[in-house]
């Protein structure tokens, strides 16, 4: 699946089979449900969980928590605006599924 494939699923109802379940939360949040995106990711205790969990603290304006994950994740926190990081994460996810779940 290409980025532009996953965003134009964004009308969907659900998210595309198949996914991660780290890909599927960026779904869930780009369609404006943080909650339930960081329910997907934040009893998850590995390293793909805590960068997308990082992701959406920042998102949420919680600096400090999202650094505390980014560490976990044992990435920096980017530079760059968010949906940047988001897209980010995405073609990530969508190009490594050796991590779905």
């Amino acid at each position: 699946m290409t980025i532009e494939e996953f965003t134009t699923s964004l009308s969907q109802p659900a998210p595309p089979p198949g996914l991660s379940v780290y890909a599927r939360a960026l779904w869930v949040d780009a369609r404006g449900d943080w909650q339930g995106a960081h329910a997907l990711v934040q009893e998850l205790n590995d390293d793909q969980a805590a960068w997308v969990h990082a992701y959406l603290h920042r998102k949420e304006g919680d600096t400090w928590n999202a650094d505390y994950w980014y560490s976990r994740a044992k990435q920096k926190r980017p530079d760059l605006k968010l949906p940047a990081e988001w897209e980010q994460l995405v073609v990530y996810f969508l190009k490594d599924n050796s991590h779905s779940r």
